[in-house]
């Protein structure tokens, strides 16, 4: 793998910062775009530009299939059949999909629902929705002293009540990858349904649905190079035409009459009310292919050498505290002593380089870490050890904070 060569398809690497060479460490929140995801993004604009699903001629019938193509490759891109790859705006939609479309209809008082402290908002907030109006329970698994979740944790905090196991396969905050096909198999055992929220493995990572074993998948395009608004959950299917639509509209309908009666087109295609974000479908189309070609063994493999390296380079400063050092993901979560992290963030600004600081959408985190707030830098493929050294050297001063406002 080029990453010399990769950084010259990317626009935004080619940008300053504060007058500096833009490094750019928050890939986990979101992805920067190469050139032909952006050109695929605005050729709908340019040349197509109409609803797709509704009309008999060429223009309309061109788009008919690039979205039938995109369903396909990014089915290919997780080892899915194509009719279970339904087009959303995101993860945090598509996890609300299975909440209310599954969880709503099949959950009832008492029956447990399985996160952890480490889940993104979006993979707690919807199941605090449905446990509110079913009256079942959120449960959450233990996690070991550094953070990561066990299947000998899963396995002890699962009972025959459980019927939904939801998990980030790698978390957002602490990076951690968990052993989401072994947990997928203890699920089943108890008779549950495992929800993986993969927002932080699918960009990464080969992915294998039919492999792992999970029910449902959510992710998002802007994470793995796409446009922003597009993202994907896939459901085995039989799940799907048990999922009840999130939305109803235009186009998921084969019928509906005066008396109320309707009839709901098959997966996907139930899911899709209205006009989808056609542009981002392309874009997302684009991106799926990007990543194939390069090869998400190639991506991860270089990620993690990536990571140690930065972590070997950390470690030398008495003044940097991490919080994941072992976690297997691009995701390094740590504080300067003594610096608010918001403070560290904008001097890590001042000198061209963007990671991220807070509370990462993952609040029920802070009890287990015991901070307000950390910073975040995440990597992605097209980083090299050179951004890597000048992030290190600028993490070491960074105690010098204050110099950025006096």
């Amino acid at each position: 793998m080029d990453v010399n060569k990769i950084r010259q398809d990317f626009p935004m690497l080619q940008q300053t910062m504060q007058g500096k060479p833009l490094i750019y460490l928050d890939n986990a929140a979101t992805t920067l775009k190469p050139q032909s995801v952006i050109e695929s993004t605005k050729s709908y604009y340019e040349q197509f530009s109409v609803n797709t699903g509704r009309s008999d001629y060429d223009l309309a019938h061109y788009v008919d299939e690039e979205i039938i193509a995109a369903r396909e490759i990014v089915a290919k891109l997780i080892n899915a059949e194509a009719e279970e790859v339904v087009f959303t705006s995101g993860t945090s939609m598509s996890i609300n999909m299975v909440a209310y479309g599954y969880g709503m209809k099949y959950l009832k008082k008492g029956d447990e629902i399985l996160i952890t402290q480490a889940e993104h908002a979006s993979n707690v907030l919807p199941w605090f929705k449905v446990a509110e109006t079913t009256g079942a329970v959120i449960k959450y698994i233990p996690l070991e002293e550094d953070g990561r979740l066990t299947v000998e944790q899963v396995e002890k905090t699962i009972t025959n009540k459980t019927k939904v196991v939801a998990l980030a396969q790698v978390t957002n905050v602490l990076g951690f990858l968990i052993d989401i096909k072994a947990i997928a198999k203890i699920a089943h055992k108890h008779g549950a349904i495992l929800v993986c929220d993969g927002a932080q493995s699918v960009p990464h990572m080969p992915t294998d649905v039919k492999d792992l074993d999970v029910d449902f998948l959510a992710f998002s395009g802007h994470k793995m190079l796409g446009p922003t608004g597009i993202g994907v959950l896939y459901g085995k299917y039989d799940l799907l035409k048990q999922t009840d639509p999130f939305m109803t509209g235009g186009g998921q309908t084969a019928k509906f009459d005066l008396c109320g009666d309707v009839n709901f087109l098959a997966p996907p295609m139930k899911f899709e009310a209205g006009t989808q974000n056609i542009s981002g479908i392309f874009g997302l189309k684009t991106a799926a292919e990007y990543l194939l070609e390069v090869g998400m063994d190639k991506i991860q493999a270089y990620e993690e050498k990536l990571k140690r390296y930065a972590i070997s380079k950390l470690k030398k400063y008495d003044n940097i505290k991490i919080y994941n050092e072992n976690s297997e993901s691009g995701i390094i979560t740590f504080n300067i002593k003594g610096v608010p992290s918001q403070d560290a963030a904008s001097f890590f600004n001042s000198h061209g380089i963007a990671i991220r600081s807070g509370q990462h959408c993952a609040q029920v985190l802070i009890d287990f870490l015991g901070e307000v707030a950390t910073c975040r830098a995440s990597v992605y493929f097209y980083n090299t050890k050179e951004e890597i050294d000048k992030f290190v050297e600028i993490a070491s001063k960074a105690e010098d904070f204050l110099d950025v406002y006096f």
